[in-house]
């Protein structure tokens, strides 16, 4: 995945943040969504903000990780993403006396991508035919700006709170916010048949 600090949770692959990326927090997908992404587009091709740990569950057959930059490269065929969770951050400058830094103990010295670089290249990937489908998950923060060019695609709300998995294995289960699966691609019927059985599904009107 693209990461341009050291900030340690940000790093992460298919990493939610519930608060603060900054603050360390680190969360993983758990069943089912990944495994009905890969049933839907019959595998995942490319999982571009990952690593090895997170893919053992994911499955994809290719990964960027935090150290390849998945923002700079050319994305292909089936894609699940789960990106870093963050409202995005500018390098500090010399006199730095942000509150985040604070939280975390230390400056950062280059950019932190936001949630809208992650899904603006998701979108850029599909709509230039370098990918085929994709499916992401991401809280559903539904007036955010980065948040609204999801909205024009096949969405499922599931029921109730997705709880997501800590690093060591256990379930984060105090998740204060919702989630929504988003599907960017042809398949909608089949989207809507897989993943309604767990929530929600949404769909501009005309599609199905």
């Amino acid at each position: 995945m693209s990461t341009h600090s050291n900030v340690r949770a940000p790093n992460n692959a298919n990493l939610i943040n519930q608060s603060n990326a900054e603050l360390g927090f680190e969360y993983y997908t758990p069943a089912p969504w990944p495994q009905l992404a890969s049933q839907l587009m019959g595998g995942i091709d490319l999982d571009p903000a990952s690593n090895e740990i997170a893919n053992a569950s994911i499955k994809a057959k290719s990964i960027f990780t935090k150290e390849v930059d998945g923002l700079s490269k050319t994305w292909h065929g089936t894609v699940w993403m789960n990106h870093p969770f963050h409202r995005g951050e500018q390098p500090c400058s010399s006199k730095c006396k942000k509150k985040a830094c604070i939280k975390r103990g230390h400056h950062i010295d280059k950019p932190i991508p936001g949630n809208g670089d992650w899904i603006n290249k998701v979108i850029s990937e599909y709509e230039s035919g370098n990918i085929k489908e994709a499916v992401i998950i991401t809280f559903c923060n539904s007036s955010e700006g980065w948040f609204l060019p999801l909205l024009k695609y096949a969405q499922c709300f599931p029921n109730g709170r997705v709880h997501y998995i800590k690093e060591d294995g256990s379930k984060a289960d105090s998740c204060t916010k919702g989630s929504v699966i988003t599907y960017i691609g042809k398949n909608v019927a089949e989207f809507a048949r897989l993943y309604g059985e767990h929530g929600t599904i949404k769909v501009q009107f005309g599609i199905v």
